[in-house]
C-alpha cells in the first residue's frame, strides 16, 4: 500500500507504529469528513458552523475541512485568548482565519475567567481547576454565538484525546460533533499536510492552553506517536499487554500509563449516570 510522500508528520525517525494512511485513504477520509460536516449542518437546518480557533493543528485542520464543506461564509471562527496562552499560538489562530478568508472574532476571556476566580477565590490556586475555567468559558461563548447566528458548534477532538480523556468535561467536548474524532493524532497531522496546512502548524507542539507552558506530552507523560500506537494496538486492537510491549518495543510503563488514562477517563465518554430503574 502506497504511503503519502510527506514524511514530516512523524514526530520521530522511528515511531512505535506507522499509522499513516495511503494517498487513496487520505482522499476518502477527507471526502467523508467534508460530507459529514455539510450533512450535519444541513440536517440541523442551520446557517453554518462556529469553530473555536486555537492555532493548534486540530482546530486548524477542522477549519480547513469546514470551509471546504460550507464555504468561507459558512464558518465563523472565534479566537479566545487568555493571559496563560502563548501570543504566537493565538496569532496562528488569526493567521488561519485570514488564510481561509472566514469571518472571525477575537474575544479576550481573561475578564470572564477573573469573574469566576473572584466568585470562588479558594480555587484560583488550583491550576487544573483554573485551567478548566478557561476551557469551559470558551464553550459557553461558542454556543452563545452559535445560538445567535443559528449555527452548529464544531468540535476539534481527535481519537487519541477522546480515548485518553485529554479534554475538559463540558469544555472542549461541549460541541455538536467532532469531525476528526476518528483520527489518531498522527493521522490528523498527515491529513492536515495533505489538505495544505502550512508545515509549521502541522508540526506545532500540541497544547491545551490551560496554563502557561503547558504541553500535551508533558501532561500525559508520553508523546502522541507512542500514545497513538498503544491505543491502536492494545486498547482498540485488543492485543495483550505483553504482546503490545514486544510488538511496539515500548516500555511497560508506557502501556500502563495509556491504559490508566483510558480507564480513568471512562466517565468522560459516557452520559452522566443515573440509578437503575
Amino acid at each position: 500500500m502506497s504511503r503519502t510522500s510527506d514524511q514530516s508528520v512523524l514526530l520521530s525517525d522511528d515511531p512505535p507504529l506507522d499509522l499513516r494512511l495511503s494517498d487513496g485513504e487520505l482522499e476518502v477520509t477527507r471526502e467523508r469528513i467534508v460530507s459529514f460536516i455539510a450533512d450535519l449542518v444541513d440536517d440541523a437546518g442551520a446557517e453554518g458552523a462556529v469553530l473555536g480557533l486555537s492555532g493548534g493543528i486540530d482546530s486548524t485542520l477542522t477549519a480547513y475541512l469546514a470551509v471546504e464543506a460550507l464555504g468561507e461564509d459558512g464558518l465563523h471562527g472565534i479566537t479566545m485568548p487568555a493571559e496563560v496562552n502563548d501570543p504566537d499560538v493565538m496569532s496562528d489562530a488569526e493567521r488561519v482565519a485570514h488564510d481561509l478568508e472566514i469571518e472571525y472574532d477575537v474575544v479576550e476571556i481573561q475578564p470572564i475567567a477573573e469573574a469566576f476566580f473572584s466568585a470562588f477565590p479558594e480555587a484560583e490556586g488550583d491550576r487544573t481547576a483554573a485551567g478548566n475555567v478557561y476551557v469551559r468559558t470558551r464553550a459557553v461563548l461558542n454556543y452563545f454565538v452559535a445560538n445567535a447566528e443559528d449555527r452548529v458548534v464544531l468540535g476539534t477532538g481527535n481519537r487519541a484525546e477522546a480515548m485518553t480523556g485529554y479534554f475538559t468535561k463540558y469544555g472542549d467536548q461541549a460541541v455538536d460533533c467532532n469531525p476528526i474524532g476518528n483520527l489518531y493524532k498522527q493521522q490528523v497531522r498527515q491529513l492536515a499536510a495533505h489538505v495544505g496546512v502550512p508545515r509549521d502548524l502541522v508540526m506545532q507542539e500540541p497544547t491545551a492552553g490551560m496554563w502557561e507552558g503547558q504541553t500535551d506530552a508533558a501532561e500525559m507523560g508520553l508523546d502522541y506517536d507512542t500514545v497513538d500506537a498503544i491505543l491502536a494496538v492494545h486498547v482498540d486492537g485488543g492485543l495483550s499487554r505483553a504482546a503490545t510491549i514486544r510488538e511496539l518495543n515500548v516500555p511497560e510503563e508506557a502501556v500502563d500509563r495509556v491504559v490508566e488514562l483510558y480507564e480513568r477517563s471512562a466517565h468522560k465518554r459516557s452520559m452522566p449516570p443515573a440509578p437503575e430503574r
